[in-house]
């Protein structure tokens, strides 16, 4: 059963804490039943390692709803409930500044570590905050009006504020430095890994996605939030030209939510001529994405802007060719194992898709890259990494 903090006529009631070597306590938030996405899958790849990596310690994972208990990794890890759901500005901010300070308080962390972006300016305990991109400087216009002037006031204090900064790649780094003139050596680059569950499978499972997906016809893949920062409308764009241009059977499956702003998407998609060869999924469990991915004649990543841009180096685990954009972080994940165009040229697009498509071999090769370039991202690698920088932020301000 979780344990709930509650805050009633200035009473607080908690359970007693134990003696680790040391206690960190954790934001989980994004840790969702059948919800997991970008920051959800990086938070629970690195702290399932970390809590088992470490039993010596003791970790304390703040949840703002009923969790799962597939969430709790280990006999150290003891949940909490907070109240209020953070899912709002206004939320944001009590949760963060109310809540989240008492509980550290009463908990005696060595050290917060906060894996959203998101971190509490009303307490002086030592913390180390990931922050995963900073796309709302990028494209303010994609952002709710109450969300950016959130994200524009309370982003450069918590960067200023915490001992720590990771983030997810060497680009994301520099433009944080860019923007805010945070100290280069207050950031560490942790990069992200792979799941296990992306891996080749065999043609007869091929085959078998293939008849339940897009009526045994090969095709093109998209996964991610359907939002117009991840370039859908020009994927789609660009797949109606490929048809027409080439007559090849290809279908074009998208998967992932709708994200707000959605609108230029969904007219493109309602004005394509080959609209019938397009399948918008929704969002995809893990046994369906993996086998999507692996069957893909090709992944197709046209995203404006990346933090990192996960989806990649899952396709190169897939061992599928992968076309990506030529911005932000998407070529230091991708080296040259990917066909990088100019994600806003549908030419250069719809050049790419012919290319790998109707050039023998060209795939192939690329795939061949990808088992070289994958190598230099692990989740094992990443978690012991993010390990060293909170104890060391611990001892920094004698904590431990």
């Amino acid at each position: 059963m979780p344990i709930t903090y509650r805050f009633l006529k200035n009473t607080y009631f908690a359970t007693q804490e134990s003696k680790n070597d040391m206690k960190i306590v954790v934001n989980t938030r994004f840790l969702l039943k059948d919800g997991l996405e970008g920051v959800g899958w990086v938070t629970y790849e690195l702290l399932q390692r970390i809590v088992k990596n470490h039993p010596e310690d003791e970790f304390v994972f703040l949840f703002d709803r009923a969790y799962d208990p597939s969430f709790i990794f280990g006999p150290n890890v003891r949940p909490l409930v907070l109240f209020p759901q953070a899912r709002h500005p206004f939320l944001w901010y009590w949760w963060f500044e109310f809540v989240v300070p008492k509980v550290l308080k009463k908990e005696k962390a060595d050290v917060f570590f906060s894996l959203d972006g998101y971190t509490s300016l009303s307490t002086s305990f030592p913390t180390v905050m990931m922050i995963h991109d900073i796309a709302h400087q990028h494209f303010p216009e994609q952002v709710p009006l109450i969300s950016k002037y959130y994200y524009h006031h309370f982003v450069p204090k918590f960067l200023n504020r915490v001992e720590q900064i990771l983030t997810v790649s060497n680009f994301t780094k520099q433009d944080i430095i860019r923007r805010y003139q945070i100290p280069e050596k207050k950031i560490d680059v942790v990069y992200n890994g792979c799941r296990e569950i992306f891996r080749p499978i065999s043609l007869e499972e091929q085959q078998a996605t293939k008849l339940e997906y897009s009526e045994g016809a090969p095709y093109f893949f998209y996964v991610g939030a359907v939002h117009p920062r991840k370039n859908i409308h020009r994927l789609i764009q660009a797949f109606d030209r490929f048809k027409k241009e080439t007559g090849l059977p290809h279908k074009l499956l998208i998967g992932g939510r709708f994200a707000w702003k959605t609108g230029v998407i969904k007219s493109t998609y309602e004005k394509a001529t080959y609209r019938e060869d397009i399948e918008l999924l929704g969002y995809l469990k893990e046994e369906a994405l993996y086998r999507l991915l692996a069957t893909s004649a090709c992944f197709v990543y046209l995203s404006i802007f990346e933090g990192f841009g996960l989806p990649v180096l899952e396709a190169f685990h897939a061992e599928v060719p992968v076309i990506t954009a030529n911005k932000s972080s998407l070529p230091e994940v991708a080296g040259d194992a990917a066909l990088l165009v100019e994600p806003e040229d549908i030419d250069s697009i719809v050049a790419a898709m012919k290319k790998i498509i109707e050039e023998e071999g060209f795939g192939e090769d690329l795939v061949a890259k990808a088992k070289i370039q994958r190598r230099k991202f692990s989740w094992d690698e990443s978690a012991e990494q993010v390990y060293e920088v909170l104890k060391e932020v611990a001892q920094r301000n004698g904590k431990v």
